[in-house]
């Protein structure tokens, strides 16, 4: 049936991001659509933000689109550009290979959530607020390309 029940799929909060950069997204839950619905060729999370959490450090990817769209609760979208207050049924795209540093951050004191999309080759990407990036393989590294230690199992 194509119809997900949500609360059928495992919910984590696990980050590959290295100290200190996973403290701002332990409140951050995701469901992985795309692999409890068969699809192989996009990638599709339902994520809700704990107040003060967030989504991800801001970054941007080279091979990879991402669409998001709010679904309830209130968040602000930081970009290059500056921030923007996100509500239910508003839609951000960023296509592959622009280097507009985006995430989002619950400044409220509710939860908020979204569906965020993505296709493409994830070749990596960039953190611009901080010494990280990442490549094709998934490896966290400084930005002179030096891996940060791996996380304990």
């Amino acid at each position: 049936m194509p119809k997900l029940d949500l609360d059928a799929i495992s919910q984590s909060n696990a980050t590959g991001y290295p100290p200190p950069f996973d403290r701002a997204v332990q409140g951050r839950w995701y469901r992985r659509l795309a692999p409890a619905g068969g699809l192989t060729r996009i990638g599709a999370s339902h994520v809700v933000l704990k107040p003060e959490a967030w989504s991800s450090q801001r970054h941007w990817h080279s091979g990879e689109d991402e669409l998001l769209v709010m679904l309830a609760g209130e968040a602000v979208l930081v970009e290059d550009a500056g921030p923007t207050v996100l509500r239910p049924g508003d839609v951000c795209a960023w296509p592959a290979d622009a280097e507009n540093g985006h995430h989002l951050i619950n400044e409220s004191g509710e939860d908020c959530a979204f569906l965020a999309i993505s296709a493409g080759p994830d070749a990596g990407g960039s953190y611009p607020d901080i010494d990280m990036c990442w490549t094709a393989d998934g490896v966290y590294r400084h930005k002179d390309g030096t891996p940060y230690p791996a996380r304990p199992a």
